[in-house]
């Protein structure tokens, strides 16, 4: 996709982080800017700066987990715009805790907006790029899926992150390679971000009363598992803003894999040999065993 300009973005998770700097970036390339997010104020303060700068918004307060939300948002993207030209599929939660120890409500969250999020956008916005496509052969479309390193390492202490990671990579391989059968078109980019200031440290605060544990205590290992990714992700060094220019780079290239920390990859090939050659997972904490000595007495020591 190389032309942004009188074209459509559709960002999901637009009141903050990646996808805030992603509706900065598209306003100012001249893109129309659908801005989708489940915190109204949030939402109309960041719609409110992106107007501003200029641009055509519609703004969406919706929650991606709801699948009558998200054909809701494509119906009114339709209605305003027409079929969008880059679809981000980016509104994500972060939870934590050894993985047994994960409530039912816990998975059903975390699946619900990590996974089902971009199941949903992708789903909805898919057949009507394709459509857009088959009508203009001018047309250009991309879609960009948010998942995480997480996707590819599996670190410990936080198996339900994890998995809705894992299964937005295989999602996205997925896409790109079925979109690669049937129109050459449209593209599809997955962003594997490591560790970089966002508000995902704080997404507990937009979880659903429904599916929030009210008697339950957080466990030692969920209490553990936050305060690690507090500290690792405040004190991250590349920020959201160039995370966001990352994005409108591959997406100018037909790049599919985007990483805001291209040094981490080391760790996914030590993870990818040991899948190769049968080998037992290798310690996460190899490089800091310190880190790991202090995780595990951490978690057994005794109340």
């Amino acid at each position: 996709m190389k032309t942004f300009k009188g074209r459509t973005a559709v960002i999901t998770g637009a009141g903050s982080g990646f996808g805030l700097e992603t509706s900065r970036i598209a306003a100012r390339l001249g893109m129309n800017v659908v801005m989708a997010d489940v915190q109204q104020d949030a939402l109309a303060a960041a719609a409110a700066e992106i107007e501003a700068l200029g641009a055509a918004v519609l703004p969406c307060r919706l929650d991606v987990s709801q699948a009558a939300e998200v054909e809701a948002l494509g119906a009114a993207v339709a209605a305003r715009f027409g079929a969008p030209h880059l679809v981000f599929n980016n509104a994500g939660v972060g939870a934590g805790g050894l993985v047994w120890e994960t409530s039912l409500k816990d998975w059903e969250w975390v699946i619900g907006v990590n996974l089902m999020g971009v199941a949903h956008g992708v789903r909805v916005f898919t057949p009507m790029m394709l459509a857009a496509a088959k009508a203009d052969p001018a047309y250009e479309g991309h879609i960009v899926n948010t998942a995480s390193m997480a996707g590819l390492l599996n670190a410990p202490n936080m198996g339900v992150y994890n998995a809705s990671k894992s299964a937005v990579v295989s999602i996205s391989e997925t896409l790109y390679q079925d979109l690669r059968l049937v129109t050459d078109q449209i593209g599809a980019s997955v962003l594997c971000p490591y560790f970089v200031p966002t508000g995902i440290i704080r997404s507990d605060r937009n979880r659903p009363d429904a599916l929030r544990d009210a008697d339950a205590k957080p466990t030692r290992s969920q209490l553990i598992g936050r305060a690690m990714s507090d500290k690792a992700v405040s004190s991250g060094k590349i920020s959201a803003a160039e995370v966001a220019q990352y994005v409108f780079d591959a997406v100018a290239e037909g790049r599919f894999y985007i990483y805001s920390h291209p040094k981490s990859l080391g760790s996914v090939q030590v993870r990818l040999e040991d899948v190769m050659q049968g080998r037992n997972p290798t310690d996460p904490f190899a490089h800091k065993p310190e880190l790991g000595e202090q995780l595990r007495a951490q978690l057994r020591a005794v109340d």
